[in-house]
């Protein structure tokens, strides 16, 4: 979880922030203005200035915000002149908006405000469809408005062309004010309360903001249009209410509560993604007649109150279908105001000390929470000047009381400051003149500020349970021990809170410098905004120490050891360590070995999925013998006994002969498959279940660590390793072998041995010098941190250090169906040959939103259900899509000729897990590219280029990436006309890219010293294809296009991605790095990854083996050469397929359905294999057949989804024969590249499937 921070205001006006990573305020940056509240977000800040007027702050970033204005320019054919700008008097403008209705002069479009600049001027744009258009960008069409094409034909009366100029947001990190275009007369009166939510609203769209305001005449206020690409949004409108509203409060989705003068709520109604204002009013009485609701705070799901009284309440029964909740709950404390941030975590400040309190044991499945604590951070300006008061104080010890009366205040210690914001008051003898005796009666303990314990253990600080006054500096440590406290003025400490007596000091201000507070004194907070403020529910805080780890004198002391010398430091221990071991062993040399064979016995009970018919789970006994040769090799055998008719039978697996171990994706078992080469070519492996999610990790973990001994594969990865991701989200890593690329009987896919790391991501790319970035189903970035194991894996099985918690969060999806009668309209009664009303994607698999599970007892659900308006084909306003019939091409509208429509529900779920991952925030990324470098190119002395894809579209090239620091420093922003999905950037520096339209760009210029290239080269796609993949390697390029079809099975949003195919690109060399043209090279291809000796590795699905297809197989293209790029045929490796029990397929239809499981149901007919399927099919042998797998044969949920091949160069060496005929041919390489595979024998392509 990336560090994001809580949002303050103190009473003199200052912005202060605190990192969740953090231990310190820091004073904002812009510190000219003073304000009274603050409304934050992750990326924003609202807040109200002393002169009443909005502001935002607007957060840095790598990655700008850019806004594109546009503008036609629109002409009429005259018989005279030709196209001019003389339309006809019913045209449009000559110069509008897309529409034609507004006119639109290229001068007459300015800057919305001040806070904008213009990047460029304007130009045309000459991409239409993803294709390049002739010069001039013009589009023709017989009148307006019309459809348009590229081309000019003879009855082409009109024509049009857009001009583009884009404009950048200039104020970040600075409060900017928000500029007001509207009436005078209509203008908002000065505001008095603002709160900013609702960018999570249901299917609200990423960035979008609901802004909230009051006005000083208890009007409500709001902003229109706010999103991340517009942050001041377009204007205010007002929002009528049944009285005058004091306060109010926006949540992160869709709950909007407000505060009358009354001291009645205000609850909205009505808001939706189509009407984020809502529609209604609906009041809500005050807990109490006799102190009405004087502050509110609205969240997810929860909604707190304080009143007049300055009691804190908790409203229960709150959420999006009830907003009004049910009932109010009394909370322990007192407070002036409170406030819900992320995961309805909650703050507040005191009532009588004004300090910051956050409320600990907030959970999902107890919202209230448990207690309150302090926030006791001190201030960033306290730390500056910490260091000279702490040495000060530290020598004190040494040189008299003189020195230690500098000091001002001493902090706690590091064994005590964590427990003295619940450290009850000191011994009852001390005097009644004692500041708080009066206030607190000795014997009397309080769980929260201002009130006592509501129920057991809940004992904590507040405002109100503050001992007696603390001890000077200037005392010795132990006065305060069985002796009573002399008489002298009060010394308040930091946070109101009791400092031991120690010699350690923090917050500390010297002489001089003019603060607003003493040296003594906590600040005084009158605003907090926790919107911004993400805090796990397992996360370890740092604010609630004034210091940590060290005293300040120890801190010094270490701080003057150096890197190098703790380095050296340890060297010398270890070369001692190693001398001693070699002299206590030496006398022992000529003893023969005590035990010269050892067997290790693991056994334990599991359940078998049958080889034969009936296909059924079967309980079975397990036993991993494990022995230790003379070498001290170890080798492991499985063994598996069942029963058959009685008679007791067993089947065995050498682990030495296993390739991959994987975890199966079931919602109903803890299942994992074994796979051994002559398994993997059957598509048939060993599955096996376990009762609880633990024995299952223990199996898997055992059995990986048996695997990796018996080949000797121990630690990290090698910088040369293949990686892999399944459709499951593990990770897979394998050693590549020298004979994998051999250019004479090379090494068979199936032969490979995968090994699994910890972590879970969904896009994976590996570099030749160890650097490996992934990217989770989020779209959250991370970067490997060099460790193996984690998760499952632990002990031996993992390494010690590098290993960090990592969470995904991925959304499962099912489909509404419904067709139209012409009585009632559309229902969900349909035909009897109709699909399911609640099912997948296809239709065949029926999915309801009680009956749908997480993809694995792993996940769980952190959302509820909530229609999604981001389906291909586009949505009316309530997520509709409209058809003929199912299935059929659906679209957002509805015609006269749709009967059916459709609309898809979806529901987030979140994994935590570790693994040798940190993330790198804060952009999110959908693709990243790392270039490959081959064994010679190590030493070059250049920082490693990488370049990605913003979830947004925005290609990114990140700076300072090394082997030493693989998270890189920052992001440089590469200017593009339109969204990007994929970028690959070869070992030559060639960058291509591809565009959500399909095009294909190629980026001219990329050096290690001009990082970013200087402009965009349009590369035009594959005849009526839209490509949207890449990837390029030493000199072959490599493209997937979108030809529509889903994987088998597979629900739209799944995050699969589309079968496609594969296109190489013809005539690219040094000189014309562009290329030529396409070449069509197979089909039923998800992904393609190619290396830096331009070998190429795809994952295909519809592969064939002796029991069923595959659906996600890693396939190695044979036979390429410098004469034969292309290749010459296929070899497959692992993929997880083959029938398997029906209960394991995961309700939302992931898994494919070969027959139908209902007659009157639609059941796709099995085709024959084509593209690679046809390809590979010959290596089966018996050709595959629906009647083989039953009537109710169901495909397990699995597969490959992902690989990264781009950091193997390893190849096996040539032989002289070899090299001779490589100089006889010419053979030829670009510079510094790597030597290519010498001519095989051609072979005959079989037919591919287009």
């Amino acid at each position: 979880m990336p560090a994001s921070v809580l949002w303050a205001v103190d009473l003199f006006g200052r912005v202060y922030t605190l990192s969740t990573a953090g231990q310190y305020w820091e004073l904002c940056k812009d510190v000219q203005l003073e304000f009274k509240r603050v409304s934050a977000t992750t990326q924003c800040c609202w807040g109200i200035a002393c002169d009443n007027q909005v502001y935002v702050y607007v957060c840095a970033s790598d990655v700008p915000i850019r806004h594109r204005e546009e503008a036609y320019e629109n002409q009429r054919w005259n018989p005279m002149g030709g196209f001019c700008e003389k339309l006809l008097p019913s045209d449009r403008w000559s110069w509008s908006d897309v529409s034609g209705l507004q006119h639109r002069p290229l001068d007459g479009v300015a800057l919305p405000s001040p806070h904008w600049e213009w990047e460029s001027d304007w130009y045309v744009d000459e991409n239409f469809g993803g294709e390049p258009t002739e010069k001039g960008g013009w589009t023709y069409a017989i009148d307006f408005p019309a459809t348009y094409t590229r081309d000019q034909k003879w009855n082409s009366c009109v024509r049009r062309r857009r001009w583009i100029r884009y404009r950048r947001y200039k104020s970040r990190d600075t409060w900017a004010k928000i500029p007001s275009k509207d009436d005078p007369k209509h203008l908002p009166d000065p505001f008095s309360d603002l709160s900013v939510g609702g960018w999570e609203v249901t299917d609200e769209p990423v960035g979008r903001l609901s802004v909230w305001a009051v006005s000083l005449q208890g009007k409500v206020w709001y902003r229109e249009d706010v999103s991340h690409p517009n942050p001041e949004g377009s204007s205010w409108s007002l929002v009528d209410t049944p009285g005058e509203v004091a306060q109010i409060s926006c949540g992160p989705h869709d709950l909007l509560w407000a505060t009358l003068w009354e001291g009645q709520a205000l609850v909205r109604e009505g808001v939706s993604r189509s009407n984020p204002k809502g529609s209604s009013w609906s009041t809500v009485e005050p807990p109490t007649s006799e102190n009405g609701i004087m502050h509110v705070s609205a969240g997810v799901s929860v909604v707190w109150a304080v009143t007049k009284d300055r009691k804190v309440w908790f409203r229960r029964g709150v959420n999006s279908h009830n907003p009004c909740g049910t009932s109010w709950i009394e909370m322990v404390g007192e407070m002036l105001m409170v406030n819900v941030g992320l995961n309805d975590q909650v703050w507040g400040i005191g009532g009588e000390d004004r300090a910051m309190y956050f409320r600990q044991g907030v959970t999902q499945s107890e919202l209230s929470g448990k207690t309150w604590k302090a926030i006791i951070a001190s201030r960033e300006c306290d730390r500056s000047h910490s260091g000279s008061s702490c040495s000060l104080l530290s020598a004190g010890c040494f040189f008299g009381d003189e020195v230690r009366s500098s000091g001002e205040s001493c902090a706690p210690s590091d064994t005590d400051a964590a427990s003295d914001a619940e450290r009850p008051g000191p011994d009852p003898t001390v005097p009644a003149e004692s500041l708080d005796s009066a206030r607190h009666p000795r014997g009397s303990s309080a769980s929260g500020p201002g009130g006592t314990t509501e129920q057991a253990g809940e004992v904590t600080a507040g405002p109100e349970s503050r001992p007696g006054p603390p001890s000077t500096p200037a005392e010795l440590p132990w006065t305060n021990i069985d002796l009573k406290e002399p008489r002298k003025a009060p010394n308040h400490s930091a946070a109101g809170f009791p400092e031991p007596a120690s010699l350690s000091s923090a917050g500390l201000l010297p002489l001089g410098l003019e603060e607003p507070y003493g040296a003594d004194d906590h600040p005084l907070w009158a605003w907090l905004s926790g919107g911004g403020c993400a805090v796990e529910a397992h996360a370890v805080l740092k604010w609630f120490t004034l210091q940590s780890g060290l005293s300040p004198s120890v801190q010094t002391l270490s701080l003057s050891i150096t890197p190098a010398q703790t380095a050296a430091w340890r060297k010398q221990i270890f070369q001692q360590l190693t001398e001693r071991t070699k002299r206590e062993l030496e006398n022992f040399r000529h003893y023969e070995q005590a035990v010269e064979q050892s067997v290790w016995v693991k056994t334990g009970t599991l359940q078998w999925w049958c080889d034969w018919k009936p296909h059924k789970w079967v309980d079975v006994r397990v036993a991993l013998e494990q022995f230790t040769g003379h070498d001290g090799a170890r080798d492991s055998i499985l063994f598996i006994y069942y029963v058959v008719h009685e008679e007791k039978k067993y089947i065995h697996v050498f682990l030495n002969e296993v390739t991959v171990l994987v975890p199966v994706l079931s919602e109903a078992k803890h299942c994992f498959a074994l796979y051994t080469p002559e398994r993997t070519r059957q598509r048939w492996p060993v599955r096996l279940a376990a009762a609880t999610e633990q024995d299952m990790n223990d199996w898997l973990a055992l059995l990986n660590l048996a695997c990796c001994e018996s080949r000797r594969v121990h630690g990290r990865p090698s910088p040369q390793a293949i990686w892999s991701i399944t459709c499951k989200g593990d990770i897979f890593v394998s050693e590549p072998s020298p004979d994998l690329e051999a250019p004479e009987h090379p090494l068979s896919c199936d032969q490979m041995f995968w090994r699994q790391m910890g972590g879970h991501l969904r896009v994976v790319e590996a570099n030749g010098r160890g650097v490996v970035w992934g990217i989770g189903y989020d779209r959250t970035a991370w970067v490997y941190t060099g460790g193996y194991g984690g998760g499952c894996f632990q002990g031996l099985a993992s390494s010690t250090s590098n290993i960090y918690t990592q969470s995904d969060v991925k959304s499962m999806y099912i489909y509404e169906n419904q067709r139209w009668n012409p009585v009632t309209g559309y229902t969900s009664r349909g035909l009897p040959t109709d699909r399911y009303m609640w099912s997948d994607a296809s239709g065949l698999h029926e999915c309801t939103k009680a009956g749908t599970k997480p993809p694995s007892l792993q996940w769980a659900w952190v959302s509820d259900w909530s229609v999604d308006f981001s389906v291909p084909g586009g949505t009316d306003q309530d997520g509709w899509q409209y058809a003929s019939d199912f299935p059929a091409s659906y679209h957002g509208y509805k015609t006269m000729k749709d009967f059916v429509r459709r609309r898809c529900w979806a529901r987030k779920c979140k994994l935590v897990t570790s693994g040798p991952w940190l993330e790198v925030a804060p952009v999110a990324l959908g693709d990243v590219s790392i270039i490959p470098e081959s064994l010679g190119t190590h030493g070059n002395g250049h920082s490693i280029a990488l370049w990605a894809i913003s979830d947004k579209g925005d290609v990114l090239c990140r700076l300072g990436v090394s082997q030493l620091n693989p998270a890189g420093s920052s992001w440089l922003h590469v200017g593009t006309d339109q969204p990007f999905t994929s970028v690959s950037i070869g070992a030559c520096y060639q960058v291509w890219a591809i565009a959500r339209d399909g095009s294909a760009f190629y980026r001219g210029s990329v050096s290690p010293s001009q990082p970013a290239g200087d402009c965009w080269y349009h590369i035009p796609s594959p005849p009526k294809q839209k490509l949207k993949q890449v990837s390029v390697g030493q000199t072959s390029v490599y493209a997937l296009d979108e030809n529509g079809k889903w994987p088998p099975g597979e629900a739209w949003g799944s995050l699969s991605p589309l079968l496609g195919n594969l296109w190489y690109r013809q005539g690219v060399t040094p000189s014309y790095p562009q290329g030529s043209s396409w070449e069509h090279v197979s089909n039923n291809v998800r992904h393609v990854s190619v290396g830096p000796l331009d070998q190429v590795w795809v994952i295909a699905s519809k592969v064939q083996g002796s029991h069923s297809l595959s659906r996600g197989t890693v396939c190695h293209r044979t036979g390429v050469q410098p004469h034969e790029p292309k290749g010459q045929g296929w070899d497959y490796g692992i993929g997880v397929s083959g029938t398997g029990p029906e209960e394991a397929v995961p309700a939302w239809g992931s898994a494919v359905s070969l027959c139908g499981l209902r007659p009157h149901r639609q059941c796709p007919q099995v085709q024959p294999p084509g593209g690679i399927g046809g390809l590979l099919g010959n290596r089966g042998p018996s050709p595959f057949t629906p009647a083989s797998l039953g009537d109710a044969a169901i495909s397990f949920q699995g597969g490959w989804d992902h690989i990264s091949i781009r950091a193997n160069a390893t190849r096996a060496p040539r032989s002289a024969s070899q090299e001779t005929a490589a100089e006889q041919s010419g053979e030829q390489t670009l510079p510094g590249g790597p030597a290519k595979v010498a001519a095989a024998p051609q072979e005959t392509l079989d037919p591919v499937c287009c």
